[in-house]
C-alpha cells in the first residue's frame, strides 16, 4: 500500500514535491490544495485532484501525510498548527530564530490531533542541522561554521515579496571568501554574522512605489537582513526573468576541532552541497522525511518532531537488512 501524499500550496516547492514523489515508488500524490481558484491551476499530474485549500478537511481520511509548501514568514506559523490537528504533516519552516516557538505551537496542535508533525525539514534547517549535530558530537572541542550560497534563498526572496510595493524579487546569499578560507585553514576564527555573508537583492517594484522605503524595510528586516551587509538593486521584470530565473543554491557546514592529550591534533569536518535547484532538492529531502513521519504515525507516535528525532533507517525505502548489507 502506497503512502498517500497531499501537497498544500503549489509554488516552486510544491512542484518540486510533485516531481520527487515520482521518484519514490512507495508514494502516490492524492491531491494538491491551493488558495487560488482550483480551476485556474494546472499541475504536472493530470490525474491528480486540485482542490481548494478551504476544502482540505474533507480529505482527512484520504491522505496519510500532508506536505506544506507555504512560506515561513506568514504562511507556516498559521498553517502548520492548523493542519497538524487533522493530518500528519511535514513543513520546511526555515526562520531559525523562531524554530523553538514554532515547535511548541505545532507540538500542542499535533498532540491534540493525535498526529505527527515534522517541522523545519530541508537542507538548512535539515541536512545541515544533522551535520552540525554529528560533527559537534564527534569533535566536542571545536567550533561550528555554516556558510550558505552563493545562491537564491527562497525564504528571503519570499519575505521581500511580502513588502508593500514589491512585484517580485530574488535574493542571493553570498559567502565571504576570506572568511571561508580562514575557517578551512583550521585556525578557528571568531566571525560575526556580518563577516561571513553578504546579501544581494534584485527587486521589481510597482510603478510609483517608494523605492527608498522598500530598501529601508529590506535592510532593517529582523531575522532576514538586519544583521548583514545588504545591497538592493531595483530592476525591471524583464531583467529579473532574463537574468535571475534559476534557483541555484548550496553551502558548507564546517567544524574544526582538536583531539589528543594536549589537544595537539587539528581536524576539519566539511559537508557541502551544490544545488542546481534549491526547491527540487529541498522537496527531495522533505519527501524522505514524509516517509519517516508516516512510519512514526503508524507506530502510534504523536507530537512535533525535527530531523534530530528521526532514526536514519526510517528515511529509506530499503529494509533494515538491505541497509546493513549495502550501506553499513
Amino acid at each position: 500500500m502506497k503512502i498517500r501524499i497531499g501537497i498544500f500550496g503549489y509554488g516552486n516547492l510544491g512542484r518540486g514535491i510533485e516531481n520527487a514523489i515520482r521518484q519514490n515508488p512507495d508514494m502516490e500524490l492524492v491531491a494538491v490544495f491551493t488558495r487560488r481558484d482550483p480551476k485556474t491551476l494546472t499541475i504536472g499530474s493530470p490525474d491528480v485532484t486540485v482542490a481548494s485549500a478551504c476544502d482540505v478537511g474533507d480529505y482527512k481520511d484520504k491522505i496519510d501525510v500532508m506536505i506544506l509548501c507555504g512560506g515561513s514568514a506568514t504562511d507556516l506559523p498559521q498553517q502548520t498548527p492548523e493542519l497538524a490537528k487533522m493530518f500528519t504533516v511535514v513543513d520546511s519552516f526555515d526562520t531559525h530564530a523562531r524554530i523553538p516557538e514554532h515547535f511548541e505551537n505545532v507540538n500542542k496542535a499535533a498532540k491534540e490531533g493525535g498526529n505527527v508533525a515534522m517541522i523545519s525539514v530541508g537542507w538548512d534547517p535539515g541536512m545541515f542541522s544533522l551535520n552540525r549535530l554529528y560533527a559537534s558530537a564527534v569533535l566536542p572541542e571545536g567550533k561550528d561554521y555554516t556558510f550558505w550560497g552563493k545562491g537564491v534563498s527562497q525564504g528571503h526572496s519570499d519575505a521581500i515579496r511580502r513588502i508593500e510595493g514589491v512585484l517580485d524579487a530574488k535574493q542571493y546569499t553570498i559567502p565571504v571568501d576570506k572568511a571561508l578560507e580562514a575557517v578551512r585553514s583550521g585556525i578557528a576564527p571568531e566571525l560575526s554574522t556580518r563577516e561571513k555573508h553578504t546579501r544581494e537583492c534584485f527587486v521589481v517594484a510597482e510603478d510609483g512605489a517608494d523605492k527608498a522605503r522598500i530598501e529601508k524595510e529590506i535592510k532593517e528586516m529582523p531575522n532576514y537582513f538586519a544583521d548583514y551587509d545588504t545591497t538592493v538593486h531595483f530592476i525591471s521584470m524583464d531583467e529579473l526573468k532574463r537574468n535571475h530565473s534559476g534557483i541555484p543554491h548550496g553551502g558548507f557546514v564546517i567544524r574544526t576541532g582538536k583531539t589528543g592529550a594536549n589537544s595537539e591534533h587539528n581536524h576539519v569536518i566539511e559537508y557541502s552541497l551544490k544545488l542546481d535547484s534549491n526547491p527540487e532538492f529541498t522537496a527531495s529531502v522533505i519527501v524522505a522525511f514524509a516517509r519517516a513521519a508516516y512510519r512514526l504515525t503508524n507506530n502510534g507516535e504523536t507530537g512535533c518532531k525535527t530531523v534530530f528525532d528521526i532514526p536514519p533507517a526510517l528515511l529509506s525505502m530499503k529494509s533494515a537488512e538491505e541497509l546493513r548489507k549495502e550501506m553499513l
